[in-house]
């Protein structure tokens, strides 16, 4: 599979999700406070109107991110996940630039998202450093939080 051409949008509840979301959620819960877990299961985010997109192979979703209108032509990236046997192939690079491109299209000027700040967060806070997100404070609902780092980036 080339990861940069099988990335399709799809909607969250699709069955064939399932098995990474819930892996996804798994993982949050292992590796924060249970207060401190924003990931949101299948059908709150096709509550949340977001733009899901998830990359295939041979069938099977392997990687996921999504698009969270906010007020004010912002977004929120959401469910950013790369199977861990898929990790270190350039997924999370193509999952994050179909969001961006995506965002860009719908007049979104400013990306925020929320990861953790615990050790096991400290790839992902350097994957989106990486790509131009700054540490901001908190937005949109969200409190100071200890286990939580805030992200943003404008397009």
């Amino acid at each position: 599979m080339d990861a940069l051409t099988d990335i399709r949008e799809v909607a969250p509840t699709d069955p064939a999700l399932a098995p990474l979301i819930t892996r996804h959620l798994d993982l949050m819960y292992a590796q924060s406070p249970g207060c401190s877990v924003h990931a949101m299961d299948a059908s709150s985010l096709a509550d949340a109107g977001v733009r899901f997109f998830a990359a295939f192979e041979d069938g099977e979703a392997v990687a996921m991110g999504a698009l969270k209108p906010l007020a004010g032509a912002t977004g929120e990236l959401k469910s950013m996940h790369v199977r861990m046997d898929k990790r270190g192939g350039g997924l999370a690079d193509a999952i994050l630039e179909r969001l961006l491109t995506t965002a860009g299209t719908l007049g979104m000027h400013q990306i925020y998202l929320e990861t953790g700040s615990q050790a096991e967060f400290a790839p992902a806070r350097a994957f989106y450093t990486r790509h131009g997100f700054g540490l901001c404070p908190p937005f949109e609902g969200y409190t100071e939080d200890p286990a939580s780092v805030f992200m943003t980036r404008r397009l």
